[in-house]
């Protein structure tokens, strides 16, 4: 079916509202999985991004990059080691993701922003103590828990127009020491540092779905009482769980919403903000 003129005025009038609601209101978006490889899935998350960002939304982009450290790895001949679904980092890959994280990743997304006409400005949880941890556990090795969030240098580049683009480095507050975070974790301890309207977890999943066999049966909106029954039953399991968790902190501690997106569908996060037909799982208190 031909998407005529007046389609396009009906789309733009539906907006509306929506740019309204979260006008003036931060919005975290933690970005990662194919969303950050695909080259039009990248493009359209960074248009989304900008377009966000010119209505008065104040965007806040968390990335992590575990693709390309694992190719930087491969290249100086170490091969990638996982415990538990976490990196395992000594000091030699601590070195390759401060490097890939804080330098070629943080930097090309700043400069792609800019290119697509927004105003970005690359950090790293290093800048200003932005973010700071201890050691999870040693056998993961260099990977940190947060311990402590300073959202300033954030909500200065906020303040002054810019496109916040953190990397998730960590200071050692046990240790002289830099630590590597799971990104949704740094996304969700953030996001509630800067009182978020919402946060946003770009995924490689539909979203929560009762049967991962059909994405039909997606759930759009579940609320916080529902998530233990949900575990019972083995609808929340694997690595949703750990992504859950983070989605459960916010919401319990301030942030209005968390929603589970998927980032294989281009301009995903402008149908789930901007429209009536949410396309992820949100949920709320």
């Amino acid at each position: 079916m031909a998407f005529n003129e007046s389609d396009r005025a009906k789309v733009l009038a539906e907006a509306l509202p929506y740019i309204r609601k979260y006008n003036g209101k931060t919005i975290v978006v933690k970005y990662g999985g194919n969303a950050m490889i695909s080259e039009e899935l990248r493009h359209a998350v960074i248009s989304d991004i900008v377009l966000l960002d010119l209505v008065g939304i104040r965007v806040v982009v968390v990335h992590g990059g575990g693709p390309e450290i694992s190719a930087m790895l491969k290249k100086l001949g170490k091969e990638s080691r996982f415990v538990d679904g976490l990196r395992y980092t000594d000091g030699e890959t601590m070195e390759v993701v401060q490097q890939v994280l804080c330098g070629r990743v943080n930097k090309d997304l700043v400069a792609t922003l800019n290119r697509t006409g927004g105003r970005a400005l690359g950090l790293c949880g290093l800048d200003g103590g932005m973010l700071r941890a201890r050691q999870l556990d040693e056998k993961y090795g260099l990977v940190g828990e947060i311990t402590g969030v300073d959202p300033r240098p954030v909500e200065d580049a906020l303040e002054r127009g810019y496109i916040p683009v953190v990397s998730t480095v960590a200071q050692g507050e046990d240790a002289e020491a830099s630590y590597n975070i799971n990104a949704d974790t740094a996304a969700a301890k953030l996001a509630v540092a800067l009182g978020a309207e919402k946060l946003v977890l770009l995924t490689d999943v539909r979203g929560l779905l009762r049967d991962p066999a059909d994405e039909s049966t997606l759930l759009h909106q579940v609320h916080m009482s529902q998530i233990p029954g949900l575990i019972k039953d083995g609808i929340i399991s694997g690595g949703m769980i750990p992504k859950l968790d983070c989605a459960v902190e916010a919401v319990r501690s301030g942030v209005r919403s968390t929603v589970i997106l998927d980032g294989r569908i281009p301009h995903s996060i402008l149908i789930e903000l901007l429209s009536d037909e949410g396309i992820g799982t949100m949920l709320i208190q």
